[in-house]
């Protein structure tokens, strides 16, 4: 069964995958939606376990101490790479 790039674009807007990998989702499972989307999040899982393996080992430490100081708290926030420890947005936090 073939499908047409409007096929590819209602799977990225469902699933959020890239364009590509939602072409070959849908030639893989002959153009059909719900079983390209069960192998996009099969390939998902397994990309993420991948990814749990890393250690983050840049990051962020940040401290707050309430008014009275009988409240601490400390919160450790890691990433990867130095580039996103050094964003300003992920200095907010």
């Amino acid at each position: 069964m073939s499908f047409t790039a409007q096929d590819v674009k209602a799977l990225r807007d469902r699933t959020g995958a890239g364009m590509m990998e939602c072409k070959t989702a849908l030639t893989e499972t002959g153009g059909d939606q719900e079983k390209a989307i069960d192998l996009l999040r099969t390939r998902g899982a397994a990309k993420a376990a991948k990814r749990a393996e890393r250690e983050a080992t840049e990051g962020s430490v940040g401290a707050y101490i309430h008014m009275g100081g009988k409240i601490g708290v400390m919160v450790e926030v890691g990433c990867e790479t130095d580039f996103v420890a050094r964003n300003d947005k992920f200095q907010g936090l």
